[in-house]
């Protein structure tokens, strides 16, 4: 099988023209060519009124080796490599591990999901311990919450089956280094779930929240029918750790306490918790086991309409099929040294509610497949490093929690979210009616001025980029944009540190520190990957 980058064609082209370029590339006549797949599609949209498409084919053709030694100086040709995915366990029970134990995973969001999917495919039967709800029963109260501003703390945006990725856009690319060919694995159980097949070729996939919701309920069928364990609303609400010998900080995992006070035994305790379990955070300090604090990012959502951004990116080719609706992606160097730039950008989406404690606020966004809603939406955050929360590991959480009260309280205190239009907030006035864009925010926005809603750092940082950042989209420094505050979740504020060897906790054996919770991801094929390194870990450890 050959692979071949870099083959670009018109942006509507047929695919008799796809077999020509590819014929024409190789030097081969159609009879040479035996079938081929498209590996990768992406698009170069640089002019606007020339936009091609850019695919790495695979290709099967007659004489092989004779096509690579006549091509062998172009780089862009060359043998495909093997993406399959193989068990370190061979896809069974490892040797020499104990059937009577058990792999216990806390948290069903991508990476949990995946871990406890590789374990159950090796045969280990996983037991998943989730705090919140089946993904069902959880979008009901999400729903709920939104719509009658009724909180559950166990079962919203940031907990239940799925994980916070469930109401995202459900974004399925990445740029970690993937030399394994993870992603594959992760792409391909997901079409088995249900996701549509482009999902295994497009530069960019996505599924959104709905379809995301079947393919996490197919996903734990599969799963329970190779003998994992699913129980809901299992809040685990202590670690047990056996520190022994000189080293008070070395320890053993050696079982897991739920709130209802059933003590579960395990030797091999995989966290997947996700980046909003403040409480877990808190009980893993207390017992010892080693967090330190690292770099996330703050700020607002900001709204523009999906068709400014798609004739921006697109100019006259905007609404075509296969582009769909723009994304961008933004960044500027503030005078006073803070890196702004766009995170978790949702074409035609909507601006979500993701509070997970009463009193606090933080938004997220979210897109369905169509991504068909009226705005473009984008977190615009601004970097901060332990430097700017200093003390104890715990401290980033401190501050995302003084920011979320300011937010709640600048809301009016019933979980409307405070706003302002992107003009007033440049030049520090408070806005008192919408614009042309129309919040997508439920339950409601209130408009004020958003000025004392962040560190001042980052409001003076925000406040510059706004206007830079009209030179990179013509347009998007529209003044009736809307800003809705805060956005604090983009990623984990702690890491748990683990060893690169056998990814265990550096200080507590047997404990898997995994996914964007523990600060090893950011985002669902990233968390999932991780999930896929964590269980093969865990399984090499049960064999020795």
């Amino acid at each position: 099988m050959l692979r071949i980058n870099e083959l670009k064609l018109p942006l509507n082209h047929n695919e008799a023209e796809l077999e020509a370029a590819l014929v024409t590339r190789l030097g081969i006549s159609r009879e040479a060519l035996r079938g081929f797949t498209v590996y990768k599609r992406s698009y170069d949209a640089r002019k606007r009124s020339a936009i091609v498409l850019i695919y790495t084919i695979h290709a099967e053709v007659k004489d092989e080796a004779a096509v690579l030694a006549r091509l062998k100086h172009d780089m862009h040709v060359l043998l495909a490599p093997d993406t399959n995915y193989r068990f370190v366990a061979g896809g069974a029970q490892p040797q020499g591990h104990d059937r009577n134990e058990r792999p216990v995973v806390i948290g069903t969001g991508p990476c949990g999901l995946f871990a406890a999917l590789i374990l159950a495919q090796m045969g280990l039967r996983p037991l998943i311990l989730e705090r919140g709800k089946v993904v069902r029963e959880r979008t009901v109260d999400t729903f709920g919450f939104w719509r009658k501003r009724e909180l559950n703390p166990e079962s919203n945006v940031q907990f239940g089956e799925g994980g916070a990725g469930t109401f995202s856009d459900g974004k399925l690319y990445s740029q970690i280094k993937d030399p394994k060919h993870y992603g594959r694995k992760v792409l391909t159980e997901f079409v088995k779930a249900g996701a549509p097949d482009e999902i295994m070729y497009v530069s960019k996939p996505h599924i959104g929240t709905f379809r995301l919701v079947k393919m996490v309920e197919q996903m734990r069928e599969n799963i329970i029918a190779l003998g994992g364990e699913y129980r809901f609303s299992s809040k685990v609400v202590d670690i047990e750790i056996e520190r022994t010998g000189a080293d008070p900080t070395s320890g053993q995992v050696r079982a897991v306490v739920l709130d209802s006070g059933e003590r579960i035994a395990t030797r091999h305790l995989v966290l997947a918790i996700g980046h909003s379990a403040r409480d877990t955070f808190e009980m893993l300090h207390e017992r010892g086991v080693y967090i330190e604090a690292k770099p996330f990012s703050i700020g607002f959502r900001v709204e523009h309409p999906q068709s400014l951004i798609d004739t921006a990116r697109f100019g006259p080719h905007a609404g075509n099929k296969i582009l769909g609706a723009a994304d961008y992606k933004l960044v500027h160097h503030a005078s006073n040294g803070r890196s702004v730039y766009s995170f978790c950008m949702c074409p035609g989406g909507t601006v979500v509610a993701a509070a997970s404690e009463p009193g606090r606020l933080v938004t997220n966004g979210m897109s369905q497949y169509s991504r068909n809603e009226r705005n473009a939406n984008s977190a615009i955050v601004v970097g901060i490093t332990p430097s700017d929360y200093p003390g104890h590991p715990l401290a980033g959480i401190e501050l995302q929690r003084r920011i979320e009260e300011t937010a709640f309280a600048l809301g009016g205190g019933t979980y409307e979210a405070p706003g302002q239009l992107m003009g007033d907030f440049v030049k520090g006035r408070a806005s008192t009616e919408f614009g042309a864009v129309v919040p997508s925010y439920t339950p409601a926005v209130r408009l004020t001025d958003l000025g004392s809603a962040l560190p001042d750092y980052a409001i003076l940082a925000m406040r510059e980029a706004f206007p830079a950042f009209d030179k990179q989209i013509r347009g998007y420094y529209q003044p009736d944009a809307l800003l809705t505050g805060v956005e604090t979740r983009t990623s984990s504020p702690i890491r748990i540190k683990r060893r690169d060897d056998d990814l265990q906790s550096l200080n507590t054996r047997g404990l898997f520190p995994a996914g964007e919770g523990a600060g090893y991801a950011g985002g669902i094929l990233s968390a999932a990957v991780d999930g896929i390194k964590v269980a093969e870990a865990v399984a090499l450890s049960m064999a020795k």
